[in-house]
């Protein structure tokens, strides 16, 4: 199985800060990652890496087989989707869902006098359907909730079909409810066989679709743990990476965290 994204010793020094600490990882395709770590831990810098927004100060990045520093990086860019609310903060809110959505195929936010085909008119509407948000394609953005313009967003980056996608804190505030329709949507997508390399942060267990096959954890630019779901996501390693005692507890494939009751040890399992 090939890589889609390779980083050996990557490191990003600011000046009186280390962002990323001789991190190395590689992601095969086919595999669904999930990146979790407290505020400052390096997640969104590491984003920035693979997104191809960045470059490192120190170590290779390879990713979609070509090595940054040596490629185009804005045809590098095309072939990666990315969701975020940098993204979103572009969108015109008076800007039409359907719209929204099909103006990616000329990564460009708001409709301008740019012509599409057919095709593209179909895969935006594939893209709608698959999120279930059809209903909403006459909405504009600015009417939208929080949770819908998420699934909006995730449309908008699948619309290029991209080899790559990057979520970060795609749950960030939604209510419950929002937050499960999201989830449901993220499962749906890891499930399907054609669906991208996926790559999201988080700072909660709770947001993990049933699904995500590997999780990387970071704590002041530094690894803490990497590797399949399964093994990894320890109440051991989440004590270790959000600097708390830590118990976890998992049913019907998702995961909960809480703080472990005074004077009893974290369940490490």
């Amino acid at each position: 199985m090939s890589a889609a994204f390779e980083l050996s010793k990557v490191s990003v020094v600011r000046p009186g800060k280390v962002l990323l600490d001789d991190v190395t990882w590689t992601v095969a395709e086919g595999e669904r990652w999930v990146v979790l770590g407290p505020n400052g831990a390096g997640k969104t810098t590491l984003m920035q890496i693979i997104g191809a927004s960045m470059h490192p100060t120190r170590g290779k990045v390879r990713i979609l087989g070509e090595r940054l520093g040596r490629v185009d990086i804005f045809e590098l860019r095309t072939r990666i989707g990315h969701t975020s609310t940098a993204v979103a903060d572009r969108i015109p809110p008076t800007e039409s869902v359907r719209d929204t959505i099909l103006s990616a195929a000329y990564a460009v936010t708001g409709r301008w006098q740019e012509e599409y085909d057919d095709q593209d008119h179909a895969r935006a509407q594939q893209m709608m359907g698959e999120l279930g948000i059809k209903a909403l394609a006459g909405r504009t953005f600015g009417t939208l909730s929080e949770g819908e313009r998420k699934r909006v967003l995730i449309a908008r980056a699948l619309m290029t079909d991209p080899e790559l996608l990057l979520l970060d804190e795609p749950g960030a505030g939604l209510d419950l409810g929002a937050r499960e329709d999201l989830i449901g949507s993220l499962e749906m997508l890891s499930e399907a066989d054609d669906s991208p390399v996926l790559v999201m942060v988080s700072h909660h267990v709770e947001e993990i679709p049933v699904g995500f096959t590997h999780v990387l954890m970071l704590r002041d630019g530094k690894v803490v743990a990497q590797g399949p779901i399964e093994t990894t996501l320890t109440a051991a390693a989440l004590s270790t990476t959000f600097n708390q005692r830590i118990q976890l507890d998992r049913e019907g494939g998702r995961y909960a965290a809480r703080r472990a009751a005074y004077g009893h040890r974290a369940d490490h399992g």
